[in-house]
């Protein structure tokens, strides 16, 4: 899909922030752990990673009823099973959480192999670990990885902080029989509520400080709930950054501020004084005081920190800094592919080795055709052909879909005129 920007567009009005893929990517997975009705609100259908993802629970026989105006989803997951699945070509990064589910009712599961963005080293050895940990024998198969077993409760120790292992561990603990203690767990915001959700349908998980979790699990599927996906804050954070350089105002809506404490802290630093409430925020260009936007270095890293997610954002808005500024990237170093294409609009202003960005502002933004790299990476070529004089073209524009629930009515909505074609 590519997208077609005409002049600068100054951006005016209000806008909703929809709730996080990160967390309904992976609340939708745990909801197969019932057999009975669940209920998920705000949730972000528009997704291009919820969309492919209920495509294959679908075949997977769950029954899906999604509600667009009430942006609500029903699941229905009584027939889970891999058996009628063919193609196991999946462009998510999740699959792995589709195990439990299956593990629970049948004792075997054919995952899909990962896909997802390409910055860096993503392996799933962990999540082998997992699942050998709470009983499962694993197979790597050309097509698929073929786990089978019986769950029950086990000892799993990450040797890294890892949220997508700690979301499986949580996954199959809660239908595993007996007791897990998961340690050097990552809780992230994303993940609490996922907590939140399994404790909803019934599972018995206890947090210990910030990082040991002790699950004792159902022995079985759960029952049903009703739950809220929380706000996305990567989300949140883009409408807020592009609110301060795009010349117009925004107000940005259903804003999880309680969960962007240290980003909004930076954002400060470089001189961004906007205004908020206790749940949203409004932006605009007298936010930013008689001396403009200052020059930065700050580090990207695990929560309540800057996440590697939100790294091209601050990249971003570097540019409109009046000075040299530096992001380095600890988490995924290899995260600077997209960076290339961003300097297409910033002619000599950014530079790029692994794991360090280094950026030279302020500068004015010009019309460029680029090509998106990643999810991120593509949002924030985005911003920069909104901000840019002349018009541009970004080139595989379903990356930033993945992410950004309902962004081309959003975007109209706020004034862009933006043309998007197949």
């Amino acid at each position: 899909m590519r997208l077609f920007l005409g002049d600068r567009t100054s951006l005016n009005g209000t806008v909703n922030v929809s709730g996080a893929k990160n967390s309904a990517t992976r609340v939708l997975a745990a909801a197969l752990l019932s057999d009975q009705p669940v209920t998920l609100r705000n949730f972000p259908l528009e997704l291009e990673d919820v969309k492919a993802k209920l495509s294959f629970i679908r075949a997977m026989g769950a029954e899906l009823t999604p509600s667009p105006e009430q942006e609500e989803l029903r699941i229905h997951a009584q027939n889970l099973s891999f058996d009628d699945i063919s193609d196991f070509n999946l462009p998510i990064r999740t699959t792995y959480l589709l195990a439990g589910g299956a593990l629970a009712r049948h004792g075997t599961a054919r995952v899909p192999y990962p896909g997802g963005c390409k910055i860096g080293s993503r392996g799933y050895d962990l999540h082998i670990m997992v699942w050998k940990a709470l009983g499962c024998e694993v197979e790597e198969l050309p097509d698929y990885i073929n786990v089978t077993g019986k769950l029950r409760g086990g000892e799993i120790d990450f040797p890294i902080s890892t949220v997508g292992g700690t979301e499986n561990a949580l996954i199959c603990a809660s239908v595993a029989s007996g007791e897990t203690q998961i340690r050097n767990a990552y809780v992230t915001p994303e993940v609490r509520d996922l907590i939140a959700f399994l404790r909803e349908m019934g599972a018995k998980i206890e947090l210990e400080g910030s990082s040991h979790i002790n699950v004792t699990g159902n022995g079985g599927v759960l029952g049903n709930a009703t739950f809220s996906i929380m706000a996305d804050r990567i989300e949140a954070l883009t409408w807020l950054v592009l609110g301060a350089v795009s010349g117009g105002r925004l107000a940005i809506q259903n804003v999880p501020l309680d969960t962007m404490q240290v980003p909004l802290i930076h954002l400060r630093d470089a001189g961004l004084d906007f205004f908020t409430n206790s749940n949203s925020v409004q932006v605009g260009p007298d936010c930013i005081g008689p001396q403009g936007l200052q020059p930065f270095e700050l580090a990207t890293g695990t929560h309540p920190g800057v996440i590697s997610d939100m790294q091209s954002f601050y990249v971003f808005l570097a540019l409109f800094a009046n000075g040299r500024s530096i992001i380095h990237d600890y988490r995924y170093p290899e995260r600077i592919a997209y960076v290339a294409e961003l300097a297409k609009f910033a002619p000599g202003a950014l530079e790029a080795e692994r794991g360090k960005i280094t950026v030279r502002g302020p500068v004015k933004l010009v019309g460029a055709h680029a090509a998106s790299t990643d999810l991120r990476g593509s949002m924030a070529q985005i911003m920069a052909a909104l901000c840019a004089e002349g018009p541009s073209t970004v080139d595989a524009v379903e990356m930033a879909l993945r992410g950004y629930n309902r962004l081309p009515e959003k975007l109209r909505s706020l004034g862009a005129q933006a043309e998007w074609t197949d």
